[in-house]
């Protein structure tokens, strides 16, 4: 029986809603239901009502008893993907009315000179000058003119937007000509939202600051008004505590404040994953973790290294540049619904389209009839065809059998099985390159890191990933079909500060007021102010300090957390990232101090999830199934596990299955499975011996 006060984490998901609800003694239950694209707040309310029905109750004796609800949400992205965003207006310093537009000519593929730019997510009509220019030291060059200002708003009012992005040249050296627009709109324009580039993104780059700031204004308007609904109907429900949001950069923080920056959400439902992360390594017993979260369309990989994770503040969301801090995670299109295909030329392709939730797989017999990796796992053997998921999908292997042979076995001339394995290391490929990408191009040798495999279908590919890796070892949580749900469970508060100072590292400042130092703190009493209307006091209020820093003549910075402004201190801590990056250094280079940042975080208390008794007997199958191992021993009668039933301390060599509540994993040839002492698996890669 679960005792009260619970925590609850909800992921809303293309195909399903994850709910995980950890008790006050750390036992922990998950729950699925279908996720509802056209009403989000739908999905998570089934969800609710799932885990109370399991206790017994209902949703209103439920959330009562409910410390801590942290939701992570595809709104704001899906907005973006979908372009069902908000008709926005643009205010720009007069002269740079196409800056948005232009993009700095950025292409992601320099040689693909043909693909088009994005839509504009501003029309050229609706993007309006204003006069006034301040200058990269904050001097003022031409003063606001509050009437051209009027006049946009005419125009806005006429074509009746529905927000409005505020992005003056260089506001973030003086943000007083933005301040005093947005008063202005605010005064003349009261129903419509406005969102200043100085609040948001208050970084040197226009067009990045420029983007983000309309992204921001477009999301806003559908994302702000979803979650006030979802926390009200919360609350009706007996919620008493506020409703956090899971934002970009890892951290939870809520509604109340998160209203001004809906963009921070983007990435709000990949980056709860490292609250999984920091809760699994203690389990893993490393300290150096790579996870690759496996779900319904692609594959996220995150790098952990000492509790902490790359982060970044260059976001590309459908071809849009987003200047918000976020969890560094490398996404490619590898999941469960990635289509199989064979082009002109009689390759074999996987991805990056997918099958999405409807029609989904050809398995799922809802009408799609393009194979896809669950497809060719069914044929394979390693999932077994019926319900999964309570019943809210169903796996027919005929339909899978019947789309691998039309769309890729006689394409290629191969049977169906032959073609199915195909598909599954082509994915497999894709993912290692992922995780080389995530790891050796950061400078980190992957083959010194745990492999934490992840998502519905990240414990099929954990072996062969990790092989080819030559990761010695892989780490498969029990919960890994709700990772991210989980991960919210054991989130802290976070809030991130940025302060714009294009100064050289070495040299004075003229007096103590300009000195970095009194920035830092100048931010920190913000941060402090922020952290005590949330209840975060003493040690529970962790202040972080970090800079953007770069050899004077480069574009791009390299950031760095570091406590010190002792010019010495800094230097030796971006030397030190630098080298692990590029393989060299400039000695006694000139380094341009970019940004000074700072990490506020509320510490919430650490999550201790209930250890199970130990193992009193070995692991018994349950049942025996043809499954095909790998090109060398093809199909053989493997064993199949019941995950659910085992325990701490249990061993197993592969090849084996093991069914699990949320996920299906398979145990490679000669690799040794072990249970942990807190229930997940610890599995010893067998890896082939070179012959010399």
């Amino acid at each position: 029986m679960l005792a009260a006060p619970y925590r609850v984490g909800v992921d809303v998901g293309g195909t399903f809603t994850d709910l995980v609800l950890v008790d006050a003694n750390g036992k922990v239950q998950a729950f699925k239901s279908p996720s509802v694209p056209s009403n989000p707040t739908e999905g998570v309310l089934t969800a609710v009502e799932l885990a109370a029905r399991s206790l017994g109750g209902t949703s209103e004796t439920f959330l009562p008893n409910v410390e801590l609800f942290v939701h992570g949400s595809t709104v704001a992205t899906n907005t973006l993907l979908e372009k069902k965003g908000a008709k926005v207006g643009l205010l720009v310093t007069d002269g740079f009315r196409d800056s948005l537009e232009i993009r700095r000519s950025i292409r992601e593929n320099v040689w693909d000179h043909r693909k088009p730019f994005p839509e504009v997510l501003v029309p050229r009509y609706l993007r309006l000058p204003v006069k006034e220019r301040i200058e990269h030291d904050g001097s003022v060059r031409i003063p606001f003119d509050a009437s051209s200002v009027a006049e946009a708003a005419r125009v806005f009012a006429e074509e009746k937007v529905d927000a409005v992005a505020i992005c003056f040249l260089h506001s973030y050296a003086n943000p007083n000509h933005e301040r005093a627009a947005k008063a202005e709109l605010n005064r003349l324009l009261p129903d419509v939202w406005v969102t200043a580039s100085s609040e948001i993104a208050p970084t040197i780059g226009e067009y990045e600051r420029t983007s983000t700031t309309v992204v921001n204004a477009y999301v806003a308007p559908r994302v702000v008004p979803y979650l006030k609904s979802l926390a009200s109907r919360l609350s009706e429900l007996g919620l008493q505590r506020k409703l956090l949001m899971i934002q970009s950069n890892g951290g939870a923080i809520s509604i109340d404040e998160i209203g001004h920056s809906p963009a921070s959400l983007v990435l709000s439902g990949p980056a709860a994953g490292v609250g999984s992360l920091k809760f699994f390594g203690q389990d893993t017993g490393s300290q150096h973790l790579i996870s690759i979260e496996v779900g319904g369309t692609s594959c996220d990989v995150t790098l952990m290294q000492n509790d902490a994770v790359s982060m970044t503040d260059q976001l590309v969301v459908d071809g849009y540049h987003l200047n918000i801090p976020a969890v560094d995670i490398h996404t490619v299109g590898a999941g469960g619904g990635t289509i199989a295909s064979v082009d002109g030329a009689g390759l074999l392709n996987a991805g990056p389209e997918g099958a999405g939730s409807m029609p989904g797989p050809a398995s799922y017999g809802r009408g799609g009839e393009r194979p896809t990796v669950t497809d060719a796992q069914l044929v394979l053997g390693r999932l077994k065809p019926g319900p999964y998921a309570g019943g809210a999908i169903s796996l027919d292997l005929d339909k899978a059998v019947e789309a691998i042979s039309t769309h890729v076995a006689k394409p290629l001339g191969l049977s169906v099985e032959d073609a199915a394995a195909g598909v599954i290391q082509l994915v497999e490929q894709n993912i290692l390159h992922a995780v080389e990408q995530a790891s050796l191009e950061k400078g980190y040798n992957p083959r010194l890191f745990t492999l934490v495999a992840a998502g519905g279908a990240g414990p099929l590919h954990g072996p062969a990933t990790a092989r080819l890796l030559g990761s010695p070892s892989l780490y498969i949580p029990r919960l890994a079909g709700v990772f991210c749900a989980f991960g919210m469970c054991n989130s802290d508060l976070r809030h991130d500060y940025v302060r714009s100072w294009m100064r050289d590292l070495d040299v004075p400042v003229s007096s103590k007021s300009e000195s970095a130092d009194q920035a830092f703190r100048q931010l920190e009493a913000t941060a402090a102010e922020v952290l005590a209307r949330e209840g975060f006091k003493g040690d529970k209020a962790i202040l972080v300090r970090a800079y953007d820093l770069r050899y004077f003549g480069q574009q791009w910075t390299v950031a760095i957390d570091c406590p010190s402004t002792d010019p010495a201190a800094v230097r030796a801590a971006f030397e030190c990232v630098y080298q692990r990056l590029f393989g060299y250094v400039q000695p006694s280079g000139a380094i341009e101090v970019v940004n000074l940042r700072l990490a506020a975080i509320g510490k919430l208390d650490a999550l201790e999830v209930a250890q199970l008794p130990p193992a009193v007997a070995d692991p018994k199958p349950h049942a025996q199934r043809r499954v095909w191992i790998d090109r060398e021993i093809g199909f053989t009668e493997t064993p199949v596990y019941d995950g659910t039933i085992l325990t701490p301390r249990q061993r197993l060599t592969g090849p084996a299955i093991i069914e699990e509540a949320t996920t299906t994993i398979f145990v490679g040839p000669g690799d040794e499975l072990r249970m942990t002492d807190a229930g997940n698996y610890h599995v010893t890669i067998a890896h082939k011996k070179r012959v010399s």
